[in-house]
């Protein structure tokens, strides 16, 4: 918080004399709290929510646990002010510093992301309103009439929510206050969202839907720590299924939380959320405005908030009784946090839940290989939805080999898709067409003397946004205007562009079907997330043909008209050196695949590859899901690697080659001999560059036994210090390999 805070607050006051010494967690990189004097008369406990002077300014801070430390409390600087707030509670306080033990992390820096919003630690302050106190206005009108016939009843209403529910214009209801006829009272600021119903509608389940969800409530009712894994097929009613989980949990009053990997692109689920129980959930992400942010973090804490669905920093909202976490899209990499602390929001729901003794559950159509194996080994209940709800039925999957249905010269459509999407058309139905790869082409070069347009301060290829008519870096964000002339020959109107972006995918498509109606879908277009939503509800609507997408498309969105869906490259995930690749690649096109057919009609799913022999094809096409993963299993264990082993990933970048190689080599050299992990590396790392820093990277090993944490501790506090522009970032449980 600024220093102006100060003069709000009171900081600059005298204060009284102190008489004892509380540990304050502030947030920022310490390894442990700060003492401060507590001034006499100042009522604070553990996890009071304060205000203290550190250094030149004032900032937020939590009281924490651990009472006093001996120190004299006149060599302390006091407390300036203590929040008008319900203090975090200690399940809260636990899970901050598990969290921080964890990832190895400043519990200052995780307890930041508890106190997001430092403006909602003081009450909201009351809403003027009015009330009738009787009489009659010297003239009466029929608008003062409607007025006066809404607010006889002696209820209190806003000036404004009065005058439209008399459909009158604010200056009626004003000249009825000069005239006495209303008083002034003072109102509780609103709910940021209505409290949800659990039995605003019936639920509808039928079959497999219905056995589930008893399984469900079955450990819901119980109000103990369990984790249940919902693995059902796209389309088969998961949604509808933990939705009476929700409910469940609602009547016995207690808190909700649902955490979906794209909530700013998920505006369907807040539809069908309201449709069950009558009102919307309240959203936590970062597109929300800064005022609606503070009315949900403050209501949460309160208990006016009954159910939050957000992105993964809704994890450490500080709930009053938090009594049900749901992890929707459970695999979904969208969950790991890679800045600042590194944490997977799945597996810190589910420690979340333990400390505080609370059922979470898991939702996937592709479950993550580690829930796979705690499902099979017993610490996860599995609950199997292995059909579609109703008369929908999985669409017919085929491979497209393209060493022998090759498309034609300057194309990247196999005739036997470009077949497939006419005759959709011709149906009028809507045929979807996927390519993780946003922009126009990922490389641009001239064909005259070869060179390649690169990133000048990332080792990554500029790739070409045609629609912005500039080139563009993925990684640090770099942009240039596309230039007519190559910059290293000079030579005029010899740069091609290399390779497919969806982009590209679309002119293909508009030669093909000139009278098509065609949306391009990417995290890049103008327009930002009001602009993907909209055209979300128009392709819900049929209001088009045929959709091109990134992995925008795969985040559970419903398609009634959705009847053919094309994978561009299939085997585009499969070309790195990332462990977990086939099971990425895997659970992406199933996803996709799953958006065909959902409401009943015929629909058809065609995969274009190069590798039609490889197991993930084969396990797509043949949907069994589960050889595919009874084989990635094994893999896994005889490698060694997550979850029957245990990863952490050390980056260490710098502004010179030669620094970022020394320090590393200078942690490698400091670790410890411990039996059963190894350290891989330092090497660099496969994205050696980026915004201007070289990167090495060192791999840390384990078996799934390994206290993992006390090795890299020891390490770390034995390698060199970091000093100049070198910085080193943890990752334990990495997703990412670049």
């Amino acid at each position: 918080m600024s220093t102006d805070s100060s003069d709000l607050f009171g900081a600059l006051f005298e204060t009284p004399p102190a008489t004892r010494t509380v540990p304050v967690l502030v947030p920022m990189p310490a390894p442990k709290p700060y003492s401060y004097a507590v001034p006499d008369g100042m009522a604070v406990e553990p996890g009071s929510v304060v205000q203290v002077p550190l250094g030149p300014r004032q900032v937020i801070g939590v009281v924490w646990d651990g009472g006093e430390d001996g120190v004299d409390p006149k060599k302390l600087r006091p407390i300036s002010h203590v929040f008008d707030c319900p203090p975090l509670t200690k399940e809260m306080r636990d899970f901050i510093d598990w969290v921080a033990s964890y990832t190895l992390s400043p519990p200052g820096l995780v307890a930041r992301m508890a106190l997001r919003a430092p403006n909602a630690f003081e009450p909201e302050p009351m809403v003027e309103g009015l009330r009738f106190v009787g009489g009659a206005p010297e003239r009466m009108t029929p608008a003062r009439a409607r007025v006066l016939d809404i607010a006889g009843d002696g209820l209190s209403w806003t000036r404004s929510g009065l005058a439209h529910a008399a459909g009158v214009s604010t200056s009626v209801v004003d000249g009825l206050v000069s005239q006495g006829i209303f008083e002034t009272v003072f109102l509780p600021p609103p709910p940021v969202v209505a409290k949800p119903d659990p039995d605003f509608v019936a639920a509808r389940l039928e079959g497999p839907q219905r056995d589930a969800a008893d399984e469900i409530l079955a450990e819901v009712r119980t109000g103990e720590f369990s984790v249940s894994l919902i693995d059902g097929v796209t389309g088969s009613g998961k949604t509808e299924v933990y939705f009476e989980a929700i409910a469940e949990t609602l009547k016995r009053g207690k808190q909700v939380l649902i955490l979906l990997p794209e909530i700013a692109l998920t505006a369907s689920f807040l539809e069908r959320f309201h449709d069950r129980f009558g009102a919307k959930p309240a959203e936590w992400h970062s597109d929300l405005a800064p005022r609606t942010r503070e009315k949900v973090w403050r209501q949460a804490v309160t208990g006016e908030v009954r159910v939050v669905a957000g992105a993964r920093s809704a994890l450490f909202l500080p709930f009053e009784d938090l009594g049900l976490i749901i992890v929707d899209e459970e695999h979904d990499p969208a969950y790991k946090q890679e800045d600042r602390v590194y944490y997977n929001a799945r597996d810190m729901a589910v420690v979340r839940a333990r400390i505080a003794d609370f059922p979470v559950v898991l939702v996937s159509a592709t479950p993550s290989v580690e829930s796979q194996v705690n499902g099979q080994s017993g610490r996860y209940t599995t609950i199997h939805m292995p059909t579609r709800f109703g008369d929908a039925a999985l669409p017919d999957l085929h491979l497209i080999d393209m060493r022998r249905h090759a498309p034609e010269r300057g194309g990247f459509l196999s005739p036997v898709l470009i077949r497939a999407i006419g005759k959709t058309v011709e149906k009028q139905q809507q045929a979807l067409l996927f390519l993780n790869r946003r922009g126009y082409a990922p490389l641009t070069l001239c064909r005259v003397c070869g060179h390649r347009f690169q990133c000048p301060q990332c080792s990554s290829w500029l790739v070409e946004h045609r629609f912005k008519r500039q080139l563009q870096c993925h990684q640090c964000g770099h942009a240039e205007r596309t230039p007519e002339a190559c910059p290293e020959c000079g030579t005029l109107d010899h740069l091609v562009a290399c390779g497919p972006g969806v982009e590209r995918i679309a002119e293909e498509v508009e030669r093909h079907f000139p009278d098509a109606r065609t949306i391009v879908l990417s995290s890049d277009m103008m327009g930002g997330v009001k602009r993907l939503r909209l055209e979300l509800e128009a392709i819900a609507k049929g209001e088009a043909d045929i959709v091109i997408g990134t992995q925008l498309v795969a985040k559970g969105h419903n398609f009634p008209l959705m009847t053919l869906v094309g994978i561009i490259d299939s085997d585009l995930g499969l070309a790195n050196g990332d462990p977990r690749a086939a099971e990425r690649t895997f659970q992406l096109l199933s996803q996709v695949t799953g958006r065909a057919g959902r409401t009943g009609l015929k629909s058809h799913g065609l995969l274009q590859t190069y590798q039609p022999q490889h197991p993930v094809m084969q396990a797509i096409v043949s949907g069994d899901a589960s050889a595919f993963y009874e084989r990635e299993i094994a893999e896994r264990e005889r490698a060694i690697l997550p979850p029957f082993g245990r990863l952490a990933s050390i980056i260490v970048s710098a502004e010179t080659r030669h620094d970022a190689e020394n320090h590393a080599r200078g942690i490698r050299n400091a670790a410890p001999n411990v039996s059963g992990i190894s350290v891989l590396g330092p090497a660099e790392a496969p994205l050696a560059l980026v915004r201007g820093r070289h990167r090495f990277r060192l791999l840390v090993h384990g078996r799934r036994n390994s206290d993992m944490q006390a090795f890299l501790r020891a390490m770390l506090a034995q390698a060199p210090k970091e000093r100049g522009s070198v910085h080193v970032q943890l990752d334990v449980d990495p997703q990412s390999f670049l």
